[in-house]
């Protein structure tokens, strides 16, 4: 019974709001005070600072990049020799990044033949059971011969047919090898659209002319808008030390900013430029520090046999990163957003109702004040006729 009773009232009623004006100094504050804060959010944070007013678009881009610099090398293996940047970039072109090798370990005159593995656990031997013919793990240099063979005077490792001789790389050459890499410059080229409004521009802006921009390096202070950086600078600009950083490599991000508010002049979008490493630089947490790999060059001699040398290099990889944002006034978000800041001022009469009806003195005269209840009109007058006859 009690479940059918409370189906009908769910049923056969129907709430209308009613207006009640309460004459009280604490409820009116708190009402005033919710709707300015309301008001507030709605002016200062809607539509001031996130512009929502402004219909917006994402940053469609292209990045080229080009280095420039030489430096000079004197080694007794190598003797004097002129690095360029046919030299020390690889590959010469990628995809918003660019590679510079600024370390490396050089192996010449590798030829296909017998030789022995490096020693380490598994490759030292002292005699030829210790070696197994064929086997090879990931980490050697050939296939074993099953030969136990000399590597120097006091230690003696498997044979493996290779490139011989086999590359030595436990110790990174320190300094780095080509330790000028850091007055390299690099020129960014960055065109940027913005789809929805037709409108793009590139980080050469219209005023800098081609005197300016052979003489200009990028400067956060003197010179925030030219393309051309110094390699230094960069690492420099992200709290690293580009001579620590050179031995072994790393991964630096220079990012560019569009943030552009297309309600002004389109002399106003320009571009911001910032920089961060973005490997791990504590070599001493990282089992595999830095940036690395190999390649190799290959030659071929007048009888046709096939040399190489093997070169692993060691270097810092530029990602171009660009991002940003542009917004238009646009009629449909403000009047959305206009609307959503109306909707809000509900919550001042729903705030004041619960001080209201639950937590002042007076809250049951309130109470009986704002809900009243009318039976069915209808109903009360059959039951009327009803009783007279």
């Amino acid at each position: 019974m009690v479940s059918c009773a409370a189906f009908q009232s769910f049923l056969f009623e129907y709430d209308t709001p009613r207006i009640v004006l309460i004459r009280s100094r604490k409820v009116g504050l708190i009402n005033r005070a919710v709707q300015l804060a309301i008001l507030a959010y709605v002016i200062g944070w809607v539509f001031l600072w996130e512009k929502g007013y402004q219909e917006t678009d994402s940053v469609v881009s292209s990045v080229t990049t080009k280095v420039k610099g030489v430096t000079l090398t004197n080694t007794s293996a190598l003797g004097a020799m002129v690095w360029d940047v046919a030299d020390y970039v690889i590959p010469p072109q990628e995809e918003n990044t660019v590679f510079v090798m600024t370390n490396v370990i050089l192996t010449l005159n590798q030829r296909q033949g017998r030789c022995p593995e490096l020693p380490d656990d598994k490759t030292e031997c002292k005699v030829k059971n210790d070696c197994v013919p064929g086997y090879a793990s990931t980490h050697s240099n050939g296939i074993q011969t099953g030969e136990c063979v000399p590597y120097n005077s006091s230690i003696k490792t498997c044979e493996v047919f290779a490139w011989c001789p086999v590359e030595n790389d436990y110790h990174v050459p320190k300094p780095a090898f080509l330790q000028e890499a850091e007055n390299f410059t690099i020129l960014v080229k960055n065109n940027i659209l913005y789809p929805k409004f037709n409108f793009s521009k590139r980080n050469i802006l219209p005023n800098i002319n081609s005197t300016y921009l052979k003489n200009c390096i990028y400067d956060s202070r003197t010179d925030p808008f030219c393309p051309i950086f110094r390699l230094g600078k960069i690492v420099e600009a992200a709290g690293q030390n580009f001579q620590e950083m050179a031995v072994e490599g790393g991964v630096m991000a220079l990012q560019i900013n569009w943030d552009c508010n297309l309600d002004r002049a389109a002399s106003h979008c320009v571009p911001k430029y910032s920089f961060r490493r973005l490997d791990n630089k504590d070599s001493a947490q990282t089992v595999s520090p830095g940036y690395n790999f190999r390649f190799a060059k290959y030659f071929r001699d007048s009888n046709g046999t096939e040399s190489r040398t093997l070169v692993k290099a060691y270097g810092i990889r530029f990602d171009v990163i660009v991002f940003g944002k542009a917004g238009k006034f646009d009629v449909i978000p403000t009047m959305i957003n206009i609307g959503s800041g109306l909707a809000l001022f509900g919550v001042a009469t729903v705030l004041c109702d619960i001080v209201v009806l639950y937590c002042m003195k007076k809250k049951y005269y309130y109470r009986e004040k704002k809900y009243k209840y009318v039976e069915d009109y209808e109903l009360g007058v059959d039951e009327t006729h009803g009783t007279n006859s």
